[in-house]
């Protein structure tokens, strides 16, 4: 098979179409044959060594759609040609790869398959942290910092969806006429406008963050009484300043996640709660794929300097010929 490989830590000029052995499924895993994978964040920071590890020689993505190919032993629910989409621990960037059956998912009547390659890794990151973790209710004030990114924009429909308002923060009027228009009721051009004194006479329930520095010190004067700060990145520094009187004074509770590292039965539960709870939201278009391009899979150099340059707005996608 075909795969995209890290040759050595650096830029995107280090991503390699490479022949590779074609997996073999083990007990509880399918192998899929890819027909579109994700690109995400994540895999850049992969890319450059960001875990603490030398990536050389391994494959990225996250999340793939296509068909599986073989069943491995002790596999039940799915059968060879049905189509799924999973979030998986790494190698989507590749014409086949190997998933534990209980993070698939099927794939919505009507939806291609780079629609749903756009699917895992959002849906589940925002389940996981917004609804699971931070408890967002129907009623409850949600702001998403990022609107625009694929995450942003699951956050944005699905708060919608289950009856909380949402709120947002993006780099251009472009994308912030973009996130008002999936449903956010305001959203703010932070390159514009102070965040903070554009929603200060709002009650913030919970904050989706993916940027802190010296966002965290105005998130912390927003949040209202038992807000919830959740963490899923830190693109603009690691380093927040924290006003405990705060914290205490509204009953603050900050926390974060990374789904990544998360255990397979961690993610089969959480896949299976998102099966129930989020999956017939697709079916009747109260959540919709946002894809702002597609590339061939041989291109994922490019497809990541897209990526880093924040420039798109919904998700970027390979797809495997």
């Amino acid at each position: 098979m075909k795969a995209i490989k890290i040759t050595r830590p650096g830029d995107s000029s280090v991503l390699e179409l490479q022949e590779q052995p074609t997996p073999q499924p083990q007990s509880g895993q399918l192998l899929i044959r890819v027909r579109a994978a994700g690109i995400n964040r994540s895999d850049i920071h992969q890319r450059i060594g960001g875990y603490k590890m030398d990536p050389t020689g391994q494959i990225p993505g996250l999340e793939v759609a296509g068909i599986v190919e073989q069943c491995g032993p002790n596999t039940s629910r799915w059968q060879v040609g049905d189509s799924v989409c999973a979030l998986i621990s790494g190698g989507g960037y590749a014409d086949y790869v190997t998933v534990d059956e209980r993070h698939c998912l099927p794939i919505p009547p009507n939806m291609t398959f780079a629609e749903a390659a756009s699917l895992p890794e959002t849906i589940l990151t925002v389940w996981s942290t917004v609804f699971r973790w931070g408890h967002l209710s129907d009623g409850e004030n949600l702001l998403v910092h990022g609107g625009s990114s694929g995450i942003g924009v699951t956050a944005i429909q699905l708060a919608k969806a289950f009856g909380a308002n949402a709120y947002a923060t993006a780099g251009s009027d472009e994308k912030c006429a973009f996130c008002e228009q999936i449903g956010a009721i305001k959203c703010i051009n932070y390159k514009k406008e102070d965040f903070e004194k554009a929603l200060t006479d709002i009650e913030i329930n919970v904050i989706l963050d993916m940027v802190g520095g010296d966002y965290t010190p105005k998130n912390l004067r927003l949040l209202a009484m038992d807000g919830r700060l959740m963490f899923i990145n830190a693109m603009q520094g690691a380093n927040s300043q924290i006003h405990i009187p705060t914290l205490m004074q509204k009953r603050i509770t900050i926390s974060g996640s990374m789904l990544k590292p998360r255990d397979a039965n961690f993610k089969a539960n959480l896949t299976a709660d998102v099966e129930k709870q989020v999956w017939p939201l697709l079916t009747n278009g109260r959540l919709k794929p946002v894809i702002y391009r597609t590339f061939p899979l041989s291109e994922a150099a490019k497809a990541q300097d897209l990526m880093a340059s924040s420039e798109h707005i919904g998700k970027i996608i390979l797809e495997v010929d």
